[in-house]
This record gives structure tokens, C-alpha cells and sequence, in this order.
């Protein structure tokens, strides 16, 4: 009688005609959408923080310890305040020296050989001009010395992620959100690239994917930065990655000699051109190594699948642009996170 009659009160609060099960339904409803709205802020508030300090004006850097915006350093400052520790890599175009200035670690790159120095001025041009939250930050530069001064990210490149993630102290974050949310950042990058302030630009130095892996940073808070801007052309129809024959699954079919044929030998010549949905063809491989092996990975993969194949369309045209899979990647995160939450809540 109490559980009739309590509800005969509930009732009554209604307008006429309202079941209770629709006023549930529509609580539900607006609750969803609420957690929603908070979860993908929440996403955009963990985006902003692998942005550089805002405020800093054009040609002026600003590193996390730093309380005050400062000018690019110029050949004088890069002499006599930069000092030069340890030789930390190595490749054809560049060698990359860890260097203080002023207590600061920063990253020190001077040209490896004269024949690749106009790749080496390129880099430093892209760096100049695509500075932004996924571009790794200028610090100074000095032409006379082809001495570029950037900022330093310990935890090196992406090729180190999984070791980076298996030390004690980061194992609390080797989840799925913080590889979603990498791969995100990878895919955000490619979005600014394509559509930059220097026009359509294509990623040429990622004809594998440790090459690939090999052009971005992960920083201190877990997400990526793109480092290695020396082979950047932008896109018109006759780009092309080099003049050499390239091979692999990893390259996009219309990156190889005439589709694969070896019936007659390479010619740079007559090799056409391609442009930035190459970069989309290998973001399948690359968000599989980002995800590593995780609880919650399969699922990732799962709901990415549709874009995923996608992106491996043969017919460029056909590809997505990076904005459409960006697009997916977040609503992808978003929908999980929100997924897991009302799962936990439920527990």
C-alpha cells in the first residue's frame, strides 16, 4: 500500500498526460549529454596542454620553466650561451647535439654532410614558418653556422614509446587513452601539415615506419610534436619523395614503379607525381603500433575499422582527408571514455 501510494504522489507532480517512464527517459537522455559535453572538453583541455605557452609573439620562444617570453637566440647568443653536452643523433641530413643554454636543455642540430645541406636550410625554413602547438618549438638559429637551436623533449622520439612506457614511473600510462589520444595528436599533425601556412605539405621521409616514427617527439606530458621537417615539399603534380625506385607495403600503391610492375626498370623521369594522401595510407600502421598490445586496444581497433580501410583505398582520391579521420579519432575517444564511465558507474 505505501509503494502504491508513494507513487500516486510522484505521480501527481506530473503535467497531465506525462508518463514517468518518458520524464526518466528524457533524464537520461540529458545526463548523457551532459557527460558527454564534459568528456570531450575534457579532451580538448588535455590537447591544450601539449601546446606551448600561449602569448609568446612571431620569432619569440617560451620553454615550460620559463616565466617570460624571449627572442629567437641569433649566432651571437648560440656562441657564446650554448653549450654543446653529448652527441644524441645521428642521420644522412642532420647531426642533433644535447645542449644547455642558460640551465635549459635544448637540442643543438648541425648539418651531417654537405650534400644534403639545402635539405638541412629546408628543415630550418619549415621550422621557421610552421611553428605552432605540433611542430616541435625554435629556439634560435644561426645561417652562418647552419646551427638550429630547438627545444629539448627527453623522452626522445616515438620509436621509443614502448620502452618509454614499460619504466615504472610511466607504466600508469600505457592505457588505451594515452595511446588513443597520441595517435589523435599524430593525426592532428598531418591535418596541420596538409593544410599549413606554407600551403599542402606531404610527409617524404616516412617510406617506413620506423622512418616515420622516427620524424616525431613524444614530450613529458604524452603527446607528439613533429621534429624532422628537412623533407617537406609542398604538394603540386609533380612531388614526388626523392628520385629513387621506393618498395614496401608501407609506401602507398601509387608511391611505387608503375603499381609494383618490374617489367621495365625504374625511371624517375617518367615515375608521376602523388600528394598528402600518401600520409593517409600509412595511418593505419601507424595507429597499430601506437595502440601496442592494452586493455581496451581491441576495441579501439574495432571502432576504427570503417576509416581504416578507408584510408588504405588504392584510388588516392577516394582516401578521407586527415581533418575526416581526425574527426573519427576524437568522436572514437570521446564515445569510449564516456562508454567506460557509465560502465564503472554501473559497477
Amino acid at each position: 500500500m505505501q509503494s502504491t501510494m508513494g507513487h500516486q504522489r510522484r505521480s501527481s507532480t506530473l503535467p497531465p498526460g506525462v508518463p514517468v517512464v518518458a520524464v526518466c527517459l528524457a533524464a537520461l537522455l540529458l545526463s548523457n549529454a551532459l557527460v558527454y559535453l564534459y568528456l570531450d572538453s575534457l579532451y580538448q583541455t588535455e590537447e591544450q596542454l601539449a601546446s606551448p605557452p600561449a602569448g609568446c609573439g612571431p620569432q619569440r620562444f617560451k620553454m615550460a620553466t620559463m616565466k617570460n617570453c624571449t627572442p629567437w637566440l641569433q649566432c651571437a647568443q648560440i656562441h657564446a650561451e650554448v653549450r654543446r653536452l653529448k652527441l644524441v643523433g645521428q642521420g644522412a641530413v642532420k647531426k642533433v647535439y644535447l645542449a644547455e643554454w642558460r640551465a635549459q636543455k635544448v637540442a643543438l642540430s648541425l648539418p651531417a654532410s654537405p650534400d644534403y645541406l639545402e635539405d638541412f636550410l629546408h628543415g630550418l625554413s619549415m621550422l621557421r614558418v610552421l611553428q605552432s602547438p605540433q611542430v616541435v618549438q625554435l629556439v634560435g638559429f644561426c645561417l652562418e653556422d647552419h646551427a638550429i637551436v630547438t627545444e629539448h623533449h627527453p623522452l626522445g622520439s616515438l620509436l621509443n614509446l614502448d620502452s618509454v612506457l614499460a619504466q615504472e614511473h610511466h607504466q600508469r600510462h600505457n592505457t588505451w587513452q594515452t595511446r588513443l589520444r597520441l595517435a589523435t595528436d599524430y593525426i592532428s599533425i598531418l591535418r596541420f601539415l596538409h593544410d599549413s601556412p606554407a600551403g599542402t605539405r606531404v610527409m617524404c621521409d616516412s617510406n617506413s615506419l620506423e622512418k616515420t616514427l622516427s620524424q616525431f617527439l613524444l614530450t613529458s606530458d604524452f603527446h607528439l610534436v613533429v621534429n624532422d621537417l628537412d623533407a617537406l615539399p609542398r604538394v603540386d603534380p609533380t612531388v614526388k619523395c626523392g628520385h629513387r625506385e621506393l618498395t614496401g607495403d608501407f609506401v602507398a600503391p601509387e608511391q611505387l614503379w608503375p603499381s609494383g610492375s618490374s617489367e621495365e626498370p625504374f625511371s624517375d623521369g617518367r615515375m608521376p607525381g602523388y600528394d598528402e594522401k600518401t600520409d593517409i595510407w600509412k595511418v593505419p600502421d601507424v595507429t597499430w603500433f601506437l595502440m601496442g598490445r592494452v586493455p581496451g586496444g581491441d576495441l579501439v581497433h574495432f571502432h576504427l575499422f570503417q576509416i581504416h580501410e578507408e584510408c588504405k583505398r588504392k584510388d588516392a582520391k577516394l582516401r578521407p582527408s586527415a581533418l575526416d579521420v581526425l574527426k573519427v579519432y576524437k568522436s572514437v575517444y570521446s564515445s569510449m571514455v564516456r562508454d567506460n564511465s557509465g560502465l564503472r558507474d554501473m559497477l
